[in-house]
């Protein structure tokens, strides 16, 4: 009877072992090659100007809309992963007074979120044309340990896009986007662009001194994607509150699909990982 149970424990494991063969030589490098094309097209999202006879990214305008407020309006223009033209307009609750602000002709405001997430998309790719198909792979481990590098580039990615960076005001009033328009900024604005999910996100702050025998209680607010009326800074040797704040955006397509291409990525490589574990809990005792 124990002899009978062994062996078919015996034979069951052969089937295994063959199984895992299979899925280690053929199946990975066939995910793997699913990866590369999609992150290809991932990458085509992301094409910027290159040298030689490549022509450079194309420009795209983007018209800024908001369910809330009128009070801002204008094109952005994108080209590849820098802001190349802004035309902005904006009304001044106090007085109406129409504002327009346009970036100087000589200017480019690079987006770095765009940057970042296209760098992060061509290290996957580096990751993944490494293991070609001539290449064994020769225990679950290995394949576990690229899955796991390639998933954190990609999860970079869609961080870079997802998560903007927090600014304090003084952060956003020192940055250099406030020097790209022309006419100079008036003192009372400050602007703010950058990328939440698939959108291009403009910000406008309106600012008022606070007088030095002011009883409001000064509590410099600490750093937000996005501040709200009331949120008070120090600059220089005046101390601001932000009265009005119009938040303006238009949707990417092109960072729609990438966005897309990322999670399916994953999912593939979770997917793999998961069949790896399945036959590694078989054989605890191996180094799969």
């Amino acid at each position: 009877m124990m002899a009978t149970a062994m062996a078919a424990t015996g034979a069951e494991r052969a089937v295994l072992e063959e199984e895992f063969r299979w899925l280690l030589h053929s199946e990975v490098h066939a995910v793997l090659k699913q990866l590369q094309d999609i992150l290809k097209e991932a990458s085509l999202r992301f094409t910027l100007p290159g040298s030689g006879t490549e022509s450079p990214a194309k420009q795209e305008n983007f018209i800024l809309g908001s369910c809330g407020t009128d009070q801002v309006k204008g094109v952005l223009t994108l080209q590849g992963d820098a802001l190349s033209q802004a035309d902005v307009n904006l009304k001044m609750p106090r007085n109406n007074q129409l504002l327009h602000l346009a970036f100087r002709e000589d200017k480019q405001w690079k987006l770095q979120q765009i940057q970042d997430a296209r760098n992060h998309v061509s290290q996957a790719i580096y990751l993944l044309a490494h293991r070609d198909e001539s290449y064994q792979f020769k225990t679950g481990a290995e394949v576990l340990k690229l899955m796991d590098a390639v998933m954190l580039q990609l999860t970079r990615a869609r961080n870079r896009l997802t998560t903007p960076a927090t600014l304090t005001l003084p952060e956003i009033a020192a940055s250099g986007l406030t020097r790209m328009f022309a006419p100079t900024l008036p003192s009372d604005l400050l602007v703010n662009v950058y990328i939440n999910l698939n959108k291009l996100c403009l910000t406008v702050y309106q600012l008022h001194a606070l007088q030095p025998n002011s009883t409001k209680n000064f509590r410099p607010a600490g750093g937000a994607v996005l501040h709200s009326p009331g949120a008070m800074f120090e600059w220089g040797s005046q101390r601001l509150e932000v009265s009005h704040v119009h938040k303006v955006e238009c949707v990417i397509p092109w960072l729609n699909d990438a966005l897309v291409y990322f999670t399916v990525s994953l999912q593939l490589c979770q997917q793999l990982k998961d069949k790896i574990s399945v036959f590694s809990s078989y054989w605890s005792y191996r180094p799969f």
